[in-house]
Parts: structure tokens; sequence; C-alpha cells
């Protein structure tokens, strides 16, 4: 089963990230070999921390909120809140065999949360851009409540019309980043 994970950063918790980074890596790399996607999300300028996203195929949702809810910054409190969905991974692929590679061209994070009729359950565009697009599901996967992807866009713009924008409830834009140890 494929999950979404979305931690949002706490205001004022760089530090404390930063003091736990080091045991954050070591968690991810427990859970390497299931990984889909990671990367840290960032404000407008481009070096503030936001969040974090990780998306994984695990046994099941049990595994999931393990995951989410025992990794080190969550459990510091560094993180507000956490969004956690079954995903579908639409480009059947990992962040790793994007074509595009780690760099070149800005980056985002667009989350589509659902109202209504599934719509967007796969990508309406050209997928050369894209890095990991899917649905995002309810517990059971039966019950579509929006979509999410990370993809190369020119600016937030660009991004966000990657989803039917009149067709959300809410539509986020973030600045995101391949994460990952340093190689």
């Amino acid at each position: 089963m494929e999950f979404f994970c979305y931690h949002r950063d706490r205001r004022g918790s760089a530090a404390l990230r930063s003091e736990l980074l080091q045991e954050h890596w070591s968690y991810m790399d427990r859970y390497a070999a299931h990984m889909i996607a990671r990367g840290p999300t960032f404000a407008v300028d481009g070096a503030t921390l936001t969040g974090s996203v990780h998306i994984l195929d695990l046994p099941d949702s049990a595994a999931a909120r393990a995951f989410a809810f025992d990794e080190p910054n969550y459990q510091a409190g560094a993180y507000r809140d956490v969004l956690l969905r079954r995903w579908r991974n639409t480009l059947g692929r990992t962040m790793w065999d994007f074509p595009g590679g780690r760099t070149g061209g800005d980056r985002y994070l667009v989350l589509g949360l659902g109202a209504g009729e599934a719509l967007d359950l796969s990508p309406q565009r050209d997928r050369d851009d894209l890095i990991a697009y899917g649905p995002l599901l309810s517990d059971d996967g039966a019950a579509w409540l929006g979509t999410a992807a990370l993809l190369r866009a020119e600016d937030a713009d660009e991004a966000r019309a990657v989803l039917t924008s009149d067709r959300y409830a809410d539509i986020e834009v973030h600045n995101w980043a391949f994460g990952g140890r340093p190689s």
C-alpha cells in the first residue's frame, strides 16, 4: 500500500530540526527501500523549512502511522501536524527514476484537497515534469480525498495548474526539493 505523509513544521522549530538532523536521516534510512519520494518543503524565500514530504510503499495503515508518528522530529515536537493519506502512484516510478534528475528548475509540492467527485486521478499534462503524482485516498482506499503532485515548474502558478483549480476545496503549493542524505 502506498502512503503520502506530509509533516508540517511548527513555527520556530528550525533549531530543533537542525539538532535532530542525523536522527531524522538515520530513521529515514530504515525506510529507504520503501521510499517513492521524499524531501523538504520551503517558504517562498527558498531557505526556511516548512515541512517534510515522504511517499512510501508500506504493508498497511498501521505501519504508515508508525512511520509518521515515531519520526524523531514529530516525537520532539518540531511538527505542528501531519497529513497522512493512502496514495496511488499513477506514474509507477520513484523520484529517483525522474528523467529530469535531482537538480535543474524549480520543484514544487502541490496538494489539492478534495471536495466532491473524484478528479485528476491521472495527470492532464506532460509527464516529463512530473516527479510523483497520485490521488489522496481514505484509509480503506475507497474514497478520493484529493490529489498530490511533486513536479518541476517555472513558478508556483504553473505548478498549481497541474490540478483543475476550480474543483478543489483548497490547493496548496509549496517549494520542494529532493530529499535524502547529501551525496
